[in-house]
């Protein structure tokens, strides 16, 4: 960014497995951020375990979450992001339970005044084939996103990066992962103005 500027995107792949096709785009991705000068983060759910919310209200009282484990550290990745771009396998036409579970968990930043909100928000989905669910599975994402109050963006002709597995195949789901990622840095370098 102009000026020493640090603008922090953080890629969020919500697969469980390590070098999938959501890891890999989550790497393309913040590679074109990081090369558009933005400084970038990657939280993957291969590497963490996170529980999912059992509900009890203590983040509301205590303004802590009750359960101990690895979101602990990545409330504060995603309290500094200002962009967040979250990519998902589609698993039974949605995100994967281990995403749900991450953002089940952030109900704790919403509930300490709404922590996300006004952070630039964009969604990948990778599917089985052409029309495996990714829609969905992106809207899913874009729901989580509006909750928080995030500005959500696409790319520029469609909600955000539509890709078939494997994904270094599919170009055409590749060009929509790349305007996707270069319409966040657009919105990200017109906020920073």
């Amino acid at each position: 960014m102009d000026g020493g500027d640090t603008t922090k995107i953080i890629g969020i792949s919500g697969s469980p497995r390590t070098n999938g096709n959501s890891e890999k785009l989550i790497d393309m991705t913040l590679d074109i951020a990081e090369n558009r000068d933005f400084d970038a983060d990657r939280i993957l759910l291969s590497k963490y375990s996170v529980a999912p919310c059992t509900a009890c209200g203590r983040c509301s009282d205590a303004k802590e979450c009750a359960i101990k484990d690895d979101m602990t550290n990545l409330y504060h990745l995603l309290e500094a992001a200002d962009g967040i771009i979250v990519a998902s396998p589609v698993y039974f036409g949605c995100v994967t339970a281990q995403l749900k579970a991450l953002f089940d968990r952030t109900l704790m930043l919403r509930r300490q005044g709404f922590l996300l909100s006004g952070k630039v928000g964009a969604a990948i989905a990778v599917g089985g084939s052409r029309n495996g669910g990714q829609e969905k599975t992106v809207q899913a994402i874009h729901d989580w996103m509006h909750i928080h109050g995030m500005i959500v963006v696409g790319d520029n002709s469609h909600f955000g990066g539509i890709v078939h597995a494997p994904a270094e195949s599919d170009e055409t789901g590749i060009e929509t992962v790349k305007a996707t990622i270069g319409k966040m840095c657009d919105v990200l370098r017109m906020l920073k103005r």
